[in-house]
């Protein structure tokens, strides 16, 4: 079976878990907690699997692999099920772009271990560490929100009637989004996207507060 390293609340593991389930792959979860204890990712066992120390860490038989688009793509092409891909060259590449401005260029910035950087190493204070924030989400959603707009007649995904895996990137920032009170006014697009797949099973069953870790 499949293992996956998670924890209930990471963006990135987010992403993994709606992808396993869409291709109905049944999957071993084993929690990591970012923050406890100085952070569970931070131990030498884990580190041993994941010298980055970070999540989602995939366990395929003993392959160990990190990163979520490369998990996400790995498992798109390894294993049966809905494709997370399109087939046609232009779309596929058309999806991997809107993942990676949320994987390369919005989650990046904004992710726990830059935000105790700011907060600890910089003594920023909580008000601006929430002001840069927003502000990386905004910097992302406004160009995704305008790229998506010219599908919107197509279907109710991200790219019409075909479910991808720039639903599942967009669904899993978008918690992030609202756990931090970004307004999401201006995007009434990805809210759209965000809201029909929620009413999907392999999106509901990976949502944070479904998680067996979480709090």
């Amino acid at each position: 079976m499949l293992k996956l390293y998670s924890y209930w609340r990471s963006t990135a593991a987010y992403r993994v878990r709606i992808a396993l389930n869409v291709k109905r792959l049944s999957y071993q979860m084993i929690p990591v907690h970012l923050v406890k204890d100085g952070g569970e990712q931070h131990k030498p066992e884990y580190l041993e699997r994941n010298p980055q120390g970070l999540v989602p860490l995939l366990d395929d038989n003993s392959k160990l692999l990190s990163q979520s688009m490369a998990i996400c793509e790995y498992i798109d092409e390894v294993y049966d099920g809905p494709k997370l891909l399109p087939y046609e060259p232009f779309l596929k590449a058309k999806v991997r772009s809107l993942c990676q401005v949320i994987a390369c260029d919005i989650h990046p910035v904004d992710n726990l271990r830059v935000l105790k950087y700011l907060k600890g190493e910089l003594n920023v204070s909580d008000e601006a560490k929430d002001t840069w924030y927003r502000h990386w989400i905004h910097e992302g959603f406004r160009a995704i929100e305008l790229e998506l707009q010219s599908y919107k007649e197509q279907g109710p995904f991200a790219f019409g009637d075909l479910l991808t895996l720039a639903d599942a990137f967009i669904v899993a920032q978008m918690y992030n989004a609202r756990r931090f009170n970004v307004d999401l006014t201006d995007y009434p697009r990805l809210v759209e996207v965000e809201q029909h797949c929620l009413t999907l099973d392999a999106f509901k069953d990976a949502r944070p507060e479904s998680q067996p870790d979480a709090e």
